[in-house]
């Protein structure tokens, strides 16, 4: 068991009195056991110069496509269905075992050289084990599932077109493998891609599933305009709808998007206690919308942030998403709509509620575990600091390439800037190569 001593660091706590705390932060094993001035632990196995630093809880991004981020930038100016038809789904099906796992690895080690810790993933159709290898060697937090996609369509391609059986069959597969493994590290998520990929027959029985395995959903709702015009063709009735009608519509649903709800289908979510997350770089770059998070909040909705995928973003970074998502609302709403406590607390202590963790993650409390960012806002950028509320520099100020030390379960898993788990020049060689070969594929591929 480590213990490990973080001394005279400026600690933004996230906790229920918002403490910010100048002193030291010590670590046993891979839980908080001490904050305050001046600490003497009797035996300390690592100390951490602090500083000039600041230490953030981990970030929790609660919308991830870690099977996405080899293609970053093979999508770009499309909205979302032209997005999903033209390209992602075709790059999706060529994948194989060895890209998918380059694809992860590229992702996490770009989220956790930005200070994320946890992450809520959907990956896609096949070779989901990939993913799962990659998120175990890399020391990452995470809830991910196997995407679900068992509607049949001309537009779709073949190689990602399952039926129900089998997509429910390796989904209960993977969990009773992967779920609450690894020190309870990494966990299952069910996840249907969205009601047009899913008949009906798969999201009845993923809401029986979930009730009785007592694990999360993971999907995306009304993004698109068109996606809604769909639903509604369908099922005659809106997604935040039809998902209750389901039995979908609980607290352990976390819903990616949520750009165009209507007054009813937000009163669903606030009851039902349905956790949103909100993806502002990837619903602007994607001509989506702005979703109405200033109302959701003033609602009292669970509220956190996704990156999504790296081709539409184009960035896993939780510092681009805080600062959008807290001043692409003040035109409409005003100056003070969305303010940096708000925002920093969707990136953290909002993550752990959507993940069910909040009592073990999001808040740097005695007792939680240690899951951490160190920043060095010591820099022209973030400077001058008095007088400037800490939270506000993080938010409005700071950028991933201030996060020198990020720490996941206790164990330090980047320092100096320098992964630990993850050989990155490896991971660069393979994701040129892994495209490379998936774009040669994709045209082979049938429809």
């Amino acid at each position: 068991m480590k213990h490990i001593l973080i001394k005279d660091a400026e600690i933004i706590t996230m906790n229920k009195q918002n403490d910010i705390i100048y002193g030291d932060l010590y670590i046993v094993g891979n839980r908080i056991a001490e904050i305050g001035k001046n600490l003497t632990p009797k035996k300390i196995d690592k100390v951490i110069d602090a500083k000039n630093h600041t230490i953030v809880p981990g970030f929790v991004h609660t919308h991830i496509h870690l099977c996405q981020t080899l293609f970053r930038g093979q999508a770009d100016d499309l909205e979302l269905l032209e997005w999903l038809k033209k390209k992602i789904w075709p790059l999706e099906a060529a994948h194989d075992e060895e890209s998918l796992y380059y694809s992860a690895l590229l992702g996490i080690g770009e989220l956790i050289q930005s200070g994320t810790t946890t992450i809520v993933d959907m990956e896609t159709v096949h070779h989901t084990e990939s993913a799962f290898q990659a998120i175990s060697t890399s020391g990452i937090r995470a809830l991910t599932g196997k995407v679900m996609m068992d509607k049949k369509g001309d537009d779709m391609p073949k190689a990602l077109q399952e039926t129900t059986s089998h997509s429910i069959k390796e989904s209960v597969d993977l969990l009773e493998k992967w779920h609450n493994s690894h020190n309870e590290r990494i966990r299952y998520a069910f996840s249907p891609r969205f009601v047009l990929s899913c008949t009906e027959d798969l999201l009845k029985e993923v809401s029986r599933l979930s009730a009785s395995y007592q694990v999360h959903v993971h999907t995306h709702a009304s993004e698109n305009q068109e996606e809604i015009r769909l639903v509604e063709e369908e099922t005659g009735m809106r997604n935040i709808m039809y998902l209750d009608h389901l039995g979908l519509a609980n607290e352990r649903l976390i819903l990616a998007h949520c750009v165009w709800l209507n007054e009813q289908e937000k009163n669903i979510i606030k009851e039902r206690g349905i956790k949103v997350s909100h993806c502002p770089g990837s619903n602007l770059k994607l001509a989506s919308g702005i979703a109405d998070i200033p109302n959701l909040l003033e609602q009292g909705v669970f509220l956190s942030l996704g990156a999504d995928g790296a081709p539409c973003n184009n960035n896993l970074d939780m510092f681009n998403e805080m600062r959008l998502a807290a001043t692409i609302h003040k035109p409409s709403y005003g100056p003070t709509a969305m303010n940096a406590k708000h925002v920093l607390e969707m990136a953290t202590i909002g993550g752990a509620k959507a993940v069910g963790l909040e009592h073990e993650i999001g808040s740097l409390e005695v007792g939680k575990k240690a899951d951490l960012a160190m920043l060095n806002l010591y820099q022209l950028h973030t400077f001058p600091s008095y007088g400037v509320d800490p939270i506000s520099r993080v938010v409005y100020s700071a950028t991933r390439g201030d996060v020198e030390m990020t720490m996941i379960d206790g164990e330090v898993v980047m320092e100096n800037r320098q992964l630990k788990t993850i050989d990155e020049q490896i991971v660069l060689k393979e994701a040129n190569r892994s495209i490379d070969r998936l774009l040669k594929r994709m045209p082979l591929l049938a429809f």
